[in-house]
Order: structure tokens, then C-alpha cells, then sequence
């Protein structure tokens, strides 16, 4: 079964084009997170709350920057 941590993890990644490794790395510092979480690795409270973290930043991060600019 998948767990709704990693179903959130696996949209984003294929939304940002991230590598799993560079992703777990990024947002909590552990690149086997993702791998380890496919394998059925349970998240605590914690972590759970630092991914969703990184990834609300990353898409606040993106919208700050219109089109056209660099």
C-alpha cells in the first residue's frame, strides 16, 4: 500500500522533473527517502511535515518568478 506521503512525493517529483535521490537530499537530507519509503519505510509526524514543507517552498519558489525572466 502506498502511503499518502509517498503518493504526494511521487507527483511532485514527476511535476518537477527532481531525481528521488536529489529530492530526499533537498528536502531532508536522507537521498534514500524516497527508495526507502517505495520499499515501505514508515514516516513519522516529523518528516512528514519537512516534505510537505520543501514542497510548498518549491512552489511558492517557482511562482515568484514570471515568465520571461531569468
Amino acid at each position: 500500500m502506498t502511503s499518502p506521503l509517498l503518493h504526494r512525493i511521487n507527483r511532485f517529483l514527476l511535476e518537477s522533473g527532481l531525481p528521488p535521490t536529489m529530492f530526499g537530499r533537498m528536502a531532508v537530507r536522507d537521498p534514500k527517502l524516497v527508495d526507502d519509503l517505495r520499499r515501505g519505510r514508515e514516516p513519522g509526524e516529523r518528516m512528514c511535515a519537512r516534505v510537505e514543507q520543501f514542497i510548498q517552498r518549491w512552489h511558492a519558489d517557482r511562482q515568484t518568478v514570471e515568465p520571461g525572466q531569468c
